[in-house]
């Protein structure tokens, strides 16, 4: 039976054909075993009432796990060595990790102006204080501008008159680590800023 399917296969190719039998069988055997394996995770769940959150978490982490691994077989069939894998996977993570915390406080700031434009904690022209510790007072002003990075307030500390005020640079994050003290419908007229 053998010798019948070597007579089938043109001569040179029995490696290659081999090789995608083989794939192809690691492929099947990992679908199959992440298929039975989610199936048992639903059962377990059902059984004795897990979370359905909980459930579908793990399914997806065994089943990232088990294709994962499969794949890795795979490309070991063809020759790339595991270890070299992990080398340049493992160097990635540092090099993105790394620059990751190399702009956290920019990406800080942007994800708390886009809470900002659709959350609304405060609005162009509202007063607001940035509550620093309960014994001492805070940043105070009116917003006349919200950008990505930051938001402008005029200083509106008692003894400032409107002309002299200055203006404070607030970052967005600091809006969302602090107490944040507002007042709506000011009885400030709100201007453009002309500086």
């Amino acid at each position: 039976m053998i010798e019948e399917l070597h007579s089938l296969i043109p001569a040179g190719w029995e490696r290659g054909v081999i090789l995608g039998v083989q794939v192809l069988a690691i492929l099947l055997a990992g679908y199959i075993l992440q298929r039975f394996i989610a199936r048992a995770i639903t059962r377990i769940g059902e059984r004795y009432h897990l979370p359905p959150q909980f459930v579908l978490v793990m399914r997806g982490l065994l089943r990232w796990l088990i294709m994962g691994s499969a794949l890795l077989m795979v490309l070991e069939r063809f020759g790339v060595s595991g270890s070299v894998l992990w080398a340049a996977l493992s160097g990635f993570i540092a090099v993105a990790a790394v620059a990751f915390f190399a702009i956290w406080s920019v990406l800080s700031n942007l994800f708390c102006a886009l809470l900002i434009f659709t959350v609304g904690p405060f609005r162009l022209g509202d007063r607001v204080e940035i509550i620093d510790a309960a014994d001492k007072p805070g940043v105070k002003g009116r917003v006349v501008a919200i950008n990505m990075l930051y938001t402008t307030l005029e200083d509106m500390t008692e003894g400032v008159n409107s002309e002299e005020a200055a203006l404070l640079q607030i970052p967005n994050s600091l809006f969302f680590q602090k107490a944040v003290r507002r007042w709506r419908g000011t009885d400030v007229p709100f201007t453009f800023l002309d500086r």
